[in-house]
């Protein structure tokens, strides 16, 4: 008779093996999938948008989305130029992560108590618009996954034009066009320096800075972001990955 001990076990472990591979090939040709077609398609909600909705719900609060897309090329310069001084100047340079402002923020957080943070933009567009909140390491993982995806798959113009778009600016207020409408009652197009300095000014916490109160601190963030936005060389500082103007 032949001897098939441990064959079961061992069967059972290739059909489990074989359908691990499947499902993690499906689930990266998914994520690729819909990387690929926002590429093209303005996303109609973002990942941070539906979790923040859902905790509100499980919680009894109230939770009121202001979103509305609007295309770059309908948004003042300063805007653009206002969020890259402010959140990532090597934007343009790097393919997704800036080692060398982690460096910095590791650094500097060992003496305070507030974590500064070292995302580029493209790694804030993978996480806002994929991902949960969160710092766990499987979190992190899929985090760098999505940032190289979205560096290899789409052009630096169109990481920058989703980040103004689903970046929250105010509790509920996702992206320019409802921040520019709520803050100041007047469209992205028409925005001054000044005006998109302070919504980049509190990026970094848009619930405890605020745009319409500004704290002597958002102040301040506002008048540096300014003098960087100059140091740069303004908007034309992107003119490399950014379509002319007609």
């Amino acid at each position: 008779m032949p001897n098939d001990k441990g064959g079961k076990p061992r069967s059972r472990w290739r059909r489990w093996s074989l359908w691990l591979a499947k499902a993690a090939v499906a689930l990266l040709l998914s994520s690729a999938g819909a990387v690929l077609v926002f590429r093209w398609v303005p996303p109609p909600v973002s990942a941070m948008m539906v979790y923040q909705w859902g905790a509100a719900t499980v919680s009894g609060k109230e939770f009121h989305l202001r979103y509305h897309w609007v295309d770059m090329s309908r948004m003042a310069p300063q805007l653009a130029i206002a969020v890259v001084a402010a959140e990532d100047q090597r934007f343009p340079d790097h393919f997704g992560f800036d080692f060398e402002a982690m460096r910095q923020a590791w650094r500097q957080n060992q003496h305070r108590q507030t974590v500064r943070g070292g995302s580029t933009i493209s790694q804030q567009v993978a996480k806002n618009l994929f991902l949960w909140p969160g710092r766990n390491l499987v979190r992190k993982g899929m985090e760098a996954y999505f940032t190289l995806l979205l560096e290899g798959l789409w052009p630096k113009q169109r990481i920058l034009e989703v980040y103004l778009n689903v970046a929250e600016f105010g509790p509920g207020i996702f992206g320019v066009q409802a921040a520019s409408t709520a803050f100041f009652h007047k469209s992205p197009g028409r925005l001054t320096p000044r005006e998109a300095a302070l919504l980049a000014a509190v990026l970094p916490n848009p619930k405890k800075l605020l745009v319409a109160r500004p704290s002597t601190y958002v102040n301040g963030r506002v008048v540096h972001i300014r003098q960087q936005m100059k140091q740069l060389g303004g908007p034309t500082y992107l003119k490399p990955i950014l379509p002319a103007r007609s």
